[in-house]
């Protein structure tokens, strides 16, 4: 499924203005006739045309690994069965409207397994007295192991996953209150459920999690797969799913604004209340409140929510703007009552782009201003064209620019991408009018999209990314890489998405008299690639960074290219009227060199790196042990690293610190910030999360690894650097030039 469903947190209410009510039923709809239509759409739409024998394989596959996708409830001999049965043709059986039969045969197999192994995990553990004495060892990561061959070898396994299950959470336990000891705290889990009980619980949760599929939840699984069968991006939206997808884009949701944890015990967790939100605003809900009931409509019919999925319990919380919905809480204290709230619309500031001028004294007592901007998403309200992320950098920019500034750092680290339209807005502030990026359609056709906003800051520029920079991130920092406009620091490449996904709506392609049409759902097909102008695709390879640091990321297979069947990377030609700036001066190798001399004797670069080469290591070996003292003793090491880390980092970590507080000033630039007369100085280390109130976590408090100094991790202080570095060695090639001139 595109939107994968969390047994841990999610935002309350994160339904549209005038979305149809949760409690719709969804048993009407002829999903035979949506699988139908939505195959047709596929053929038709998509950027890549599939023959039979392809397609046919990978939604079988697909279907397989979207109900078990870490291979723990099917047997290989399952797979061969159903295989044999649909593994040829589900693609042919959705055309001629055969697909929901298919779907619930194979979902009836999968949940009969999932009863099956919950009944066996429970049994195996209440039965077992576990001494953690063996050298048994079980795969860290199933994702790319088989199933197991038949029951009897799924029996063994089983009884691996429970014993790791029951090990892990006693080595926590054991952690936890030896680290509270040490610190003098109370032991935060001293009243937790026993170990096997909340395993126990654990379990209850997952298989009710399945048992709360309806008819909607399983087409979703073989419509899903159809549409991952043409690319990872390509998607099959249910109606359920389309508001928080939407609502996401739009950077603003409608509810009571809260966020929501599933707890063990099957209760829903207040673990955060939005100021200003719904749910602040009523002063009724408070922080570690539980849900045990939703009154959707708020007519005195509360609906159980012990155990359900999150998903669901978020459904019915959600609704329109201005109508009420009724929740039974439990509060800490014990008492039982139930709320009403008004709904609402719920902003995610956290989200917003932001700034901050960071002024530097330099060692001869003159000072430098730098901007550092964050944009966290290309995000627009769609709906009403409020809130565009385009605005908010333009007001950053030109508030930056008034202040002075000589350099500027764009922060695009953890940018997963939004809308294009903002992107060649966004693009023309660093570049001026001129070809962003190139698209082709399935008929080899390409577009050109040029920015169409003035030039606003042309100065030094650094731009920072991550491998979770994605999409439209990856085309602002390509073309700012192809223009030589900026110099672009991070891991070693973006996320590599290069495709243009567009949403369509099923129902309209449904009979007018349809009956349930309006929950038919959303295809969100490929419809073209994303080519550089210097020709080049994001596809696949993402943007190379120019200078590449140390990061945990690199370590772990986060980019298109670990995605199954992503479309290829290929290269066109440069497009037209695109004139690179001058390479050289970027100062590329005086930067690298600068950057890495740095890099080599900074202790927490070097802390990253072996952390790097551990996780490699771990994800090459994927094995975990289920013997107590060899698990025990790689804690112990782990916590002795930690440990030596801390205590050289408290230290250092404080003269760095007067240091900081010697050289930098801060300056807000939030957009609360941008239009007073002068910007407010701020203390970086005291954190702001004004945005939200949030539970305490008594288990985090216990970590106690020194916060960066002035909050700048070592990736933003080098980005800095590098910024410093690039602003010195234009000045200096302006002032030999100046010099040169006026010599002849």
């Amino acid at each position: 499924m595109d939107i994968k469903k969390s047994l841990t947190s999610a935002l309350l209410g994160l339904a549209l203005s005038g979305a149809v009510s949760a409690q719709a039923p969804d048993n009407k709809v002829d999903y035979d006739e949506v699988g139908r239509v939505t195959a047709k759409m596929l053929m038709n739409r998509h950027y890549e045309k599939l023959t039979d024998d392809v397609l046919g394989p990978r939604i079988f596959d697909l279907l397989m690994t979207e109900l078990d996708p870490v291979k723990v409830y099917f047997t290989q001999q399952d797979v061969d069965a159903m295989k044999a049965r649909y593994g040829k043709d589900l693609h042919k059986r959705l055309l001629i409207k055969q697909s929901n039969e298919a779907a619930h045969r194979v979902y009836d197999l999968y949940i009969r397994r999932v009863k099956e192994k919950i009944a066996f995990a429970q049994k195996y553990l209440e039965e077992t007295e576990f001494t953690f004495d063996s050298d048994r060892q079980v795969a860290r990561s199933r994702k790319d192991l088989k199933w197991a061959a038949d029951s009897v070898e799924q029996g063994e396994l089983w009884e691996k996953l429970v014993e790791e299950a029951v090990l892990s959470e006693t080595l926590r336990r054991d952690r936890i209150a030896k680290l509270a000891e040490e610190q003098g705290k109370e032991n935060p889990l001293k009243d937790a459920k026993p170990v096997k009980e909340l395993i126990g619980l654990k379990y209850k949760r997952m298989l009710q999690y399945d048992l709360d599929n309806d008819n909607e939840s399983i087409a979703d699984y073989v419509l899903s797969a159809a549409a991952k069968a043409y690319g990872p991006h390509t998607g099959y939206l249910t109606a359920s799913e389309y508001g928080p997808f939407k609502a996401s884009m739009d950077n603003e949701f409608v509810g009571i604004g809260a966020l929501l944890q599933g707890e063990d015990d099957g209760a829903t967790k207040i673990t955060g209340i939005v100021v200003d939100g719904p749910a602040s605003k009523g002063g009724d809900l408070s922080l570690n409140d539980r849900i045990v009931g939703v009154d959707h409509l708020n007519n005195g019919k509360i609906v159980d929510i012990m155990f359900m999925r999150l998903d669901k319990v978020v459904e019915l919380i959600r609704g329109p703007v201005g109508s009420a919905v009724g929740l039974k809480i439990e509060t800490e204290d014990g008492e039982s009552k139930v709320i009403v709230i008004q709904r609402g619309s719920v902003e995610m500031k956290e989200d917003f782009a932001s700034g901050e001028i960071i002024e530097m004294k330099n060692d001869d007592g003159t000072s430098r201003r730098v901007g550092f901007l964050t944009l966290p998403a290309f995000y627009i309200n769609f709906q009403t064209g409020e809130n565009k992320c385009s605005e908010h950098v333009k007001s950053i920019l030109l508030r930056m620019k008034s202040e002075g500034i000589e350099g500027l750092v764009f922060d695009l680290r953890g940018n997963g991408g939004g809308s294009l339209d903002e992107v060649r807005k966004m693009a023309g502030f660093f570049l001026g009018r001129g070809p962003v990026v190139q698209e082709r359609d399935s008929q080899g056709r390409i577009s050109l999209q040029t920015a169409y906003d003035k030039l606003i800051y042309d100065g030094p520029m650094v731009c920072l990314v991550d491998s979770t920079s994605a999409s439209a991130s990856e085309i602002l920092a390509g073309a700012l890489q192809d223009y030589n406009r900026a110099v672009v620091v991070g891991t070693s490449s973006t996320f590599g998405k290069g495709t243009v996904q567009q949403i369509m709506d099923i129902a309209r392609m449904l009979p007018f008299n349809a009956e349930g049409r309006e929950r038919a759902g959303y295809l969100k097909p490929t419809i073209r690639k994303f080519y550089r102008v210097s020709g080049s695709s994001t596809q696949n390879k993402g943007v190379e960074s120019d200078i590449v640091l140390p990061n945990i990321l690199d370590a772990i297979e986060i980019g298109e290219r670990y995605m199954d069947y992503a479309l290829p990377f290929d290269v066109i030609k440069k497009a037209p009227g695109y004139k690179p700036l001058d390479r050289s001066k970027l100062y590329l190798a005086d930067l690298k060199g600068n950057s890495l001399a740095r890099v080599k004797t900074s202790k927490d670069f070097g802390y990253l790196q072996e952390d790097v080469d551990r996780m490699r290591e771990r994800i090459t070996e994927n094995t975990v042990d289920l013997n107590r003292e060899k698990r025990l003793a790689d804690i112990n090491e782990g916590d002795a690293r930690l440990k030596a880390r801390n205590l050289d980092r408290t230290d250092r970590f404080k003269k760095m610190q007067e240091q900081d507080d010697e050289r930098y000033t801060f300056y807000s630039l939030k957009r609360r910030d941008l239009y007073k007369k002068k910007l407010p100085v701020f203390d970086p280390t005291e954190e702001d999360e004004s945005y939200m109130l949030k539970a305490e976590n008594k288990e985090e408090d216990l970590d106690i690894t020194p916060e960066w100094p002035s909050r700048m991790d070592p990736v933003k202080r080098e980005g800095i650097s590098i910024l410093n570095d690039l602003i010195d060695l234009t000045m200096e090639a302006k002032v030999v030039k100046a010099s040169a001139t006026g010599a002849r």
